[in-house]
């Protein structure tokens, strides 16, 4: 089984009151246990709500990808994946859009409010209602229901799909941590019928992850590496959000009051443990990107968890769909299939000629010839570092008024490994089928590498982490640094992990998010960035239509 993505609906529940949830038929929690007893009669039904759980990310309906569960007009712009990733993205350096959504303006020019918009709305809401979805799942999966079920013999292989839902909830939950800093909390054993959440604080829930975490990174019932099929979570999975969390444990422990307290060591620990599992680095960095990554081999060789896209069973217009489309305008779409050989009108089925790259972020590549005279690549892309997926128009300096300048990004593009691309006659092809990682192993080396820095004064010689570092440098083709410092390892996080969703948390961890002396295009809304950024705007605010709903509910502290 390669794929947990053909699911089916199993006894949704909501403890979130917002307004932006559509009806779910959702019921109040005491009153689900007749219709959960007829769901779960049958043994299967286990695994298909664990598989709904995992399907979450890409969610957008029951059973169209144009239609939202969310009131939201255009369904792709619900999607968590994507509106994750223009939070972590489209906010700092990486990509800029041209398009006049609200939501764009406000993300991109770092000018939110505690209006909701639709990025704020979508990954706040997704994640508080797949937090829901856990609460349900585990409320309806113990071990004495099973017995009153008839289904005794079910329990050891429901602990694991329990233990698997709980990594989902703590998933949800770092993405909220991160983005919002203090969502309200809610476990199934802490609600009951009318009672609403309450807010840990961010450390509070910081502390809940940690340890939430380690008591599955400990536990028998979580599935090893390999034990079961991808992309389904695992221990690496655990140890990879541990490693994350720890990695920016200064931040997220810090409070008005008090500095926060890191944990490099830990982050550097637990990278490690995932390096030890089994994953191995793709030698070609291009198939990674590939439509067909989860059939070549390369997304279960080195994603460690990652989101699973496919054109004939989750469909989506957002995730892999949206990074691979909205960078392309049919000229440039048409210039890569003929330097790729592959012919057609282009090797990304549509063109929705929005995202681009400023020439500044382009400049953490090692580019060889950049040439601004918009024929070819832009640079001699044989000799280049392999990680860069760039072309461009002949216009070096983004201008949010004009489609055609700076950098179009292709990484996730619409070829397989035999080198053909879909037909983009066929309605189907116009999905993306590539899974999106969000950890990885070459992560992992890259936080080894920077804690055991941290823990260094700034500079890494440990030849663990100096040989995890070449591994990834030799992958794309360039030369090792005289010394690997902390800036050299941002930059090459740049690099590595482009458009995966970590250059937000990254610059906030390095303190370059809100300073003047970390420019980039239209930062704060100033066209040259020089600009600074208001600290408390590190965390997003609480979702305006939840705060209404739960008036309990604290706005992080400057909204």
């Amino acid at each position: 089984m390669k794929k947990i993505t053909r699911y089916i609906l199993v006894a949704l529940v909501s403890v979130l009151a917002c307004s932006c949830l559509k009806d779910l038929n959702t019921v109040p929690l005491d009153e689900t246990v007749s219709a959960a007893d007829d769901a779960y009669s049958n043994p299967d039904s286990y695994m298909a709500g664990l598989a709904y759980i995992n399907a979450y990310y890409n969610f957008v309906s029951p059973g169209d990808a144009g239609a939202s569960d969310l009131d939201f007009d255009d369904a792709g712009q619900s999607e968590l994946v994507r509106q994750w990733t223009n939070l972590n993205e489209l906010s700092v350096d990486t990509f800029k859009c041209t398009w006049g959504d609200d939501y764009v303006s406000d993300i991109q020019y770092d000018k939110w409010t505690t209006a909701d918009n639709a990025a704020l709305v979508a990954v706040y809401t997704r994640c508080m209602k797949g937090v829901t979805l856990v609460n349900e799942y585990l409320a309806q999966t113990t071990p004495e229901l099973l017995e009153q079920r008839g289904q005794s013999d079910l329990k050891a292989t429901v602990e694991q799909y329990r233990a698997e839902a709980r990594f989902h909830r703590a998933m949800f939950y770092w993405i909220l941590l991160d983005c919002y800093g203090n969502p309200p909390f809610a476990t199934y054993e802490n609600i009951s019928q009318g009672t609403l959440p309450k807010q840990l604080g961010r450390k509070g829930l910081y502390e809940w992850l940690v340890k939430e975490l380690e008591e599955l990174a400990a536990s028998e019932a979580m599935p090893a590496y390999g034990a079961v099929p991808y992309p389904r979570a695992t221990k690496g999975s655990v140890n990879a959000l541990l490693a994350e969390i720890y990695l920016n444990a200064e931040v997220y422990t810090r409070t008005d009051d008090a500095p926060g307290t890191p944990e490099w060591q830990k982050a550097k620990d637990a990278a490690e443990a995932v390096i030890g599992m089994g994953y191995s680095l793709e030698p070609v960095f291009e198939n990674l990107w590939k439509q067909d990554n989860t059939t070549n081999g390369s997304a279960e060789k080195e994603f460690i968890f990652a989101v699973d896209y496919d054109k004939d069973h989750a469909q989506s217009w957002g995730g892999t769909t949206t990074l691979a489309s909205a960078f392309m305008s049919a000229d440039v779409n048409q210039r890569l299939a003929t330097l790729l050989g592959v012919g057609g009108s282009g090797i990304i089925p549509e063109n929705w000629n929005g995202y681009h790259v400023s020439n500044e972020y382009v400049n953490n590549f090692e580019l060889v010839g950049v040439d601004w005279t918009g024929k070819g690549f832009g640079y001699d892309r044989e000799n280049s570092d392999k990680r860069a997926f760039l072309i461009n128009e002949g216009i070096k300096e983004f201008d949010k008024a004009d489609v055609s300048s700076g950098w179009r990004c292709w990484k996730f593009s619409g070829l397989y490994t035999d080198g053909h691309v879909n037909d983009a006659s066929v309605d189907n092809y116009k999905f993306s089928s590539m899974d999106y990682p969000i950890f990885r192993l070459a992560e992992m080396y890259l936080i080894y590498a920077e804690a055991d820095a941290r823990l260094n004064n700034g500079v890494t010689t440990d030849s663990k982490a100096v040989s995890y570092v070449k591994a990834l440098r030799d992958r794309a083709g360039v030369g090792m640094p005289d010394s690997i410092t902390l800036d050299f390892l941002l930059a090459e996080r740049a690099r590595e992990l482009m458009l995966e969703g970590h250059r937000r948390t990254d610059l906030i961890r390095y303190g370059y998010f809100t300073s003047m002396q970390f420019p980039w295009p239209y930062k704060a809304g100033v066209k040259n960035g020089k600009a600074t950024i208001p600290a408390y705007m590190q965390v997003y605010p609480i979702i305006l239509s939840d705060r209404t709903a739960n008036t309990s509910l604290k706005q992080n502290s400057g909204y």
